[in-house]
């Protein structure tokens, strides 16, 4: 960091998704989008309503993004790591599902960003993708509330939260009366975390594709020779959630 403006210009392409964190001390995680807008501040580790920040990502650029001098992410002399992904650009409108969306996807890498605002009611929300997903982060961005979080090993009557160290969750239907499908992922009636009532809700959503990325699980064994678990390619980045009893979730990257 340099407490100053700073453009990062090694991405290699213009990211719809950017998530920063400090590397060498306490700070929190920052997620920013080119569908809520670059400004737009959410956390992984807090249930913190979104904010807007005009000195932090203040904007994307054709090979990467812009920052300011906000010290969550650019304070000088700290040293941060920076994740991002590539989506469809600006958002279209999705009425694949029987709430509307807005919809940015990345068909050949599984992963898109949908915005749209709950019904409380028991529904289904268009990702834009043309295969089930098998990973959804959503976050309800006009109020204080937890993460929820679908993994298809989890399955649609449990969630994880990202903010939480907890183990998953149990809930009938939480996503929905039916696993997601090439167009679409259920949301629960009336819950606060997926589907409140008028909420603002962002949702990145994954599905593996073949030699760039893996979602699944594996059983551990508790040996310091532990299980090899087969992605088919060398990760660049893993997230990992122990997900039968509490644990911190993990991530390493390659940098």
């Amino acid at each position: 960091g340099n407490s100053s403006t700073q453009a990062i210009t090694s991405v290699g392409f213009q990211p719809d998704f950017t998530w920063i964190k400090r590397r060498d001390g306490t700070e929190n995680h920052y997620l920013q989008d080119s569908v809520r807008g670059s400004t737009q501040q959410i956390y992984t580790n807090l249930t913190n309503s979104q904010f807007n920040e005009t000195t932090a990502v203040t904007s994307f650029s054709a090979n990467g993004f812009n920052m300011g001098s906000y010290n969550g992410i650019n304070n000088s002399g700290e040293t941060y790591v920076a994740w991002s992904w590539k989506a469809g650009g600006a958002a279209r409108n999705n009425t694949d599902g029987s709430i509307a969306s807005l919809v940015s996807a990345n068909v050949d890498a599984g992963f898109s960003i949908i915005s749209y605002t709950g019904t409380g009611s028991t529904a289904t929300v268009g990702h834009g993708l043309n295969q089930p997903v098998e990973l959804i982060l959503v976050k309800n961005t006009s109020a204080s509330a937890s993460w929820a979080v679908y993994s298809a090993p989890t399955g649609i009557n449990k969630f994880l939260e990202l903010n939480s160290s907890g183990a998953a969750t149990s809930y009938s239907n939480y996503w929905g009366v039916a696993t997601p499908t090439n167009d679409v992922f259920g949301v629960v009636n009336g819950n606060f975390n997926n589907n409140a009532t008028n909420a603002s809700l962002i949702a990145y959503c994954f599905h593996s594709v073949a030699g760039y990325s893996k979602i699944g699980s594996y059983v551990g064994n508790g040996s310091s020779t532990g299980p090899t678990i087969v992605t088919g390619f060398e990760p660049a980045w893993i997230m990992i959630k122990r997900t039968d009893a509490t644990a911190n979730w993990r991530i390493l990257d390659n940098k």
